[in-house]
């Protein structure tokens, strides 16, 4: 049976805090953890199949035009190859998150230097790395366009204009008006992007590391002219993905047309360099910020605008204002996006899109506005909080910005009043320190789960559902653990196969209150069974420790079960509930610098985040997804940035070495504060999304900081060490 609910109203009953397991929020470790660790879990490329051929991608070498020949006698004599493919099946690039459809560039024509244009097939790998290097491939070179500054932007239509900011900004008592630019980023998981495909007539199985199955199989299927049905994807592990692994991508559609041509097993597994040569990018920024207010600090205009930059063709746009658009106050508004049309790889989303480099440019500028003000920056902000929507007039759902920022400012020992940069030193090290307030879009999308009651007294819950690290099977054991009276140990998840009903898919920070609902509505279908065959009102039900009481005595569950197991599918639908209310998650950053005065380099001493994003499922689980934001926060504001040749447009530092993300001795100790709540709108389940939250806003905190410590004002991202020193007052 299925337990559908669409969420047109908000769920003020608040089911879980009334349970007797006492399991939800509690840090409880993960039921995978340990397979993790030891090497035992299986990750895409690591499955043992007999037979199995090795794929390894050829790329372009020009950056637009066409592919007039491939030589494929030049490498079929070589030892071990099988074949060279190249056909229109195949894809150029990665679809974008939900697509729900193949691209449709062919990989005859060539869009950006990297850009796969056929897979040499051999016995082993290092076959087809030789012969993939050897091969003849020539093209029709074509003019392109490399740098979103030459190019004329395309205004974006869904911007906002409200009143007249430019006549707020001369009638301001204060005002800026700011340009800041972020550099481009790569999602580095761990796990490169790998798959092996099978095809044994009729059916196709793909293991592969995915974000979201529920879209992939139908992008997959679209790009194979097969049906749905003809297809089995499984990701149970994923590596990591931050954005790179929403939508299908041509390693996957290249073994499955391998497979299916070849009529063997095939494995294609992308080379590091490939990886963030071909996969999605995070775009370019140039932001202007304009604020202007009264002397008391209230805002009287916000103006954030934005190019960005992507392939032509993509719908897809960074969307650096969704944030701004509701935080603060303000009656004279202007948001606006405009891309760019270049010949770089895809642009797409990475961890946190829009409001990773979008809030870190607006709390940046609040900082500059409250320096003019003579005003403690966190005051200023507090003085702006609306009420409700400033161009819509919708409520929001809840609100815990205004919190975050008290009680992390305590936490952090926050000196209130102006800030004086340069005011405190220690030997050749300026200190300083910044705050800045995060906010990150919440979304929720359709989620189905099967729980089964098993006869013996466990549980068993079944979706597509994909765990990229996150947490997804604890807290999908924990939810299912508290609501039928079961310890975690005794709940088995399974995730990431497309034989399980379909999940949301991990991405957009909505994974885990939209999975976590139709669990709740599937174990909730079960509860209501039990309670009929106890002859008792659902709510008068008990269950702890694999008990079932009700209000007269306990029995074992498995009595009630009766020796066939009990199984429902809860199927969680959005509904009018997000169109009536603006529903968010928020934090504060508080970072502490040093900034060297004879060199500029900055080192972050002390960070803490406070955060506010409903329920929380599981403190240990939530807390590292915190961290792991935090941590971003720190690469973005001083060490990543993607770099291109200007001259052919080829990304210059394709690799771990050469693209600087943060490392053990970068992260200094950085305190969490979860601000609990329950949000009746977010999900049933009373939680928002928390793995892009801790990201939005810090490495402003961290520009702020700087200025505090040294005096340099920074308004490019990264901010190293020869931008800092330009930017020192003396």
């Amino acid at each position: 049976m299925t337990a559908h609910m669409k969420h047109d109203k908000p769920d003020e009953r608040n089911v879980l805090d009334h349970m007797a397991q006492g399991i939800i929020g509690k840090p409880l470790d993960r039921p995978e953890g340990l397979l993790k660790v030891s090497g035992a879990a299986t990750y895409a490329a690591e499955y043992v199949i007999d037979g199995c051929l090795e794929g390894v991608i050829v790329t372009s070498t020009c950056a637009r035009g066409k592919v007039t020949r491939i030589d494929k006698q030049s490498v079929l004599s070589m030892p071990g190859v099988i074949a060279v493919i190249s056909e229109p099946r195949m894809i150029a690039r990665p679809a974008q998150g939900t697509a729900n459809e193949a691209p449709e560039h062919s990989i005859g024509s060539v869009h950006y230097w990297g850009q796969p244009v056929a897979l040499v097939v051999a016995e082993t790998f290092e076959q087809g790395r030789d012969a993939a290097k050897s091969l003849v491939v020539e093209y029709a070179a074509e003019y392109a366009e490399f740098n979103p500054e030459d190019v004329v932007p395309e205004l974006q239509p869904d911007g906002t204009n409200k009143g007249d900011l430019e006549k707020a900004m001369e009638d301001a008592d204060q005002c800026i008006d700011l340009t800041f630019k972020t550099e481009g980023h790569a999602s580095a998981a761990m796990e490169p992007h790998a798959a092996i495909a099978q095809w044994d007539g009729k059916m196709l199985t793909v293991h592969a590391s995915l974000q979201m199955l529920n879209y992939n199989i139908a992008e997959l299927a679209d790009a194979l002219e097969l049906k749905q049905s003809q297809i089995r994807l499984i990701s149970r592990y994923v590596g990591g993905g931050f954005g790179s692994k929403l939508g299908i991508s041509e390693e996957v559609v290249a073994a499955s047309v391998a497979a299916m041509e070849l009529n063997r097993p095939v494995r294609v597994v992308m080379s590091r360099q490939q990886v963030f040569q071909t996969i999605m990018r995070r775009s370019e920024t140039r932001q202007r910020v304009r604020l202007s207010a009264k002397s008391d600090g209230t805002f009287t205009g916000i103006g954030h605008e934005a190019v960005v930059s992507n392939l032509p063709g993509e719908e897809f746009a960074e969307p650096v204002t969704q944030s701004t658009d509701f935080l603060y106050a303000g009656d004279n508004r202007i948001m606006q996006i405009a891309v760019a049309r270049i010949h770089r790889m895809t642009a797409g989303s990475v961890r946190a899109p829009g409001e990773a480099v979008g809030m870190p440019a607006l709390e940046a500028a609040i900082d500059e506005l409250a320096e003019k003000l003579e005003m403690d920056p966190i005051e200023l902000r507090l003085r702006n909080l609306p009420d409700k929507h400033p161009v819509k007039g919708t409520p929001y759902s809840s609100r815990k910005l205004a919190e975050c920022l008290i009680e992390g400012a305590k936490s952090f020992g926050w000196k209130k009043g102006k800030r004086m940069p340069r005011n405190r030193r220690d030997g050749e090290w300026w200190i300083g320190t910044g705050v800045a307030s995060a906010a990150r879009v919440h979304n929720v999308g359709e989620a189905k789960a099967r729980v089964t009651l098993r006869a013996d007294g466990t549980a068993l819950v079944e979706t597509d559902m994909t765990d990229i690290g996150t947490g997804t099977y604890a807290i999908l054991g924990q939810i299912a653990g508290e609501m039928l009276g079961l310890n975690p140990d005794a709940v088995d998840v399974q995730l990431g196969d497309t034989k399980h009903p379909r999940g949301p898919g991990s991405g957009g920070s909505w994974g885990a209150a939209s999975i976590g609902s139709a669990v709740f509505l599937a174990c909730e279908a079960i509860r209501e069974e039990l309670a009929s065959r106890a002859d008792v009102k659902v709510e008068k039900l008990t269950l702890k420790d694999g008990q079932i009481g009700t209000g007269k005595s306990s029995v074992p569950l498995t009595k009630l079960i009766g020796g066939k197991s009990i199984s429902e599918i809860g199927h969680y639908e959005p509904g009018a509930v997000e169109e009536n209310f603006v529903a968010s998650g928020y934090g504060a950053f508080f970072a502490e610098v040093a900034v060297n005065h004879w060199t500029g380099e900055t080192r972050v001493r002390r960070m803490t985040g406070a955060f506010g994003f409903g329920r929380v499922l599981n403190a240990k689980t939530a807390r590292s997804q915190c961290i792991g934001g935090m941590v971003w926060c720190i690469g973005s504001a001083l060490t990543e940035a993607l770099h291109f040749d200007p001259n052919d447009g080829h990304l210059v530092n394709c690799d771990l070495a050469e693209y600087h993300v943060p490392v053990h001795r970068d992260i200094p100790d950085l305190d969490v504060i979860m601000i609990e709540e329950r949000d009746p709108v977010a999900s049933l389940i009373q939680a928002k999304g928390i793995g892009e939250l801790g990201m939005c806003g810090g490495a402003g905190a961290i520009a702020n900081a700087i200025y505090d410590a040294c005096g340099a004002r920074m308004h490019a991202f990264p901010m190293t060490p020869e931008k800092v020193l330009a930017a020192m007052p003396d």
